[in-house]
C-alpha cells in the first residue's frame, strides 16, 4: 500500500564511463534526494570507451531522417554546447568536410546531403574544390559536404564533470571498486566489492 517512493529506492549504477554517470546525474536531477551510487572499477573514471574516441560532436549528418537517433543527435548537440560553455570545459566548432574522391562517391554525396538537410544540419553546404582547399588544404576531391558546427570536445572531462555533478547533488561516485555481486535486505540493496560490501538504502 503506498508503493515504494525515490526516497527509499537506492540506485547503484555499474560502470564509470560516460553512459552510466550520465544516467546517475540524471537520476540525481530528476529526482532530488535519491540516493545514488556510481561503482567503476578502474582506478580513474573514463578509461575504456569514454576515454579512447575521436570527441566528434556529430551534426546529424548520416542519420535517417525522422529517425531516434537524428532527433537526439540534433538535441544532444545542443545540450553538449550548453553544457560545456556552462563548466568551461573544451567544446570546439572545428567543422567537417565529406569528400566524394571520385565520380563513383558523387551519387551518395548527393543523397548524404539531403538527408543531413531534412535532418536540419546547420550551415551544411557543398563546396567544390577550390572551396575545399579554403576550409582544409590538404583535402582533395570532387566534392564535399562543409558541416561547420560538427564539433569535437573531451568526454572524458564531460564525464568527470559529470561525476562531479552526482556528488555534488549527495551521490557517491566510487573508483577501483568492481562490483561482484548486488543482493537485496530488507528494502536495502547490497553492492558486494572485493573491499566489503556497500549497503545502499
Amino acid at each position: 500500500m503506498g508503493g515504494p517512493t525515490t526516497e527509499n529506492l537506492p540506485v547503484g549504477v555499474i560502470g564509470g564511463g560516460i553512459l552510466g554517470l550520465a544516467v546517475g546525474r540524471e537520476l540525481t536531477l530528476r529526482f532530488p534526494g535519491l540516493e545514488v551510487a556510481v561503482f567503476e572499477k578502474e582506478d580513474r573514471l573514463a578509461t575504456h570507451q569514454t576515454g579512447h574516441n575521436s570527441g566528434v560532436v556529430h551534426a546529424g549528418i548520416y542519420y535517417r531522417p525522422g529517425s531516434l537517433k537524428a532527433e537526439l543527435c540534433t538535441r544532444g548537440r545542443l545540450m553538449l554546447r550548453e553544457y560545456c560553455a556552462d563548466r568551461g570545459l573544451p567544446y570546439r566548432e572545428c567543422g567537417k568536410l565529406v569528400v566524394a574522391v571520385d565520380e563513383s562517391e558523387l551519387g551518395r554525396l548527393f543523397r548524404i546531403q539531403e538527408a543531413a538537410t531534412e535532418n536540419g544540419v546547420p550551415g551544411l553546404r557543398r563546396v567544390d574544390p577550390t572551396g575545399m582547399a579554403e576550409i582544409e588544404p590538404h583535402a582533395a576531391g570532387l566534392a564535399a559536404l562543409h558541416s561547420p558546427e560538427t564539433a569535437i570536445t573531451d568526454f572524458a572531462a564531460v564525464a568527470r564533470s559529470y561525476a562531479s555533478d552526482i556528488e555534488a547533488a549527495g551521490g557517491s561516485v566510487s573508483v577501483s571498486t568492481p562490483v561482484t555481486r548486488i543482493t537485496r535486505d530488507a528494502g536495502a540493496i547490497v553492492v558486494e566489492t572485493p573491499g566489503g560490501p556497500r549497503r545502499l538504502g
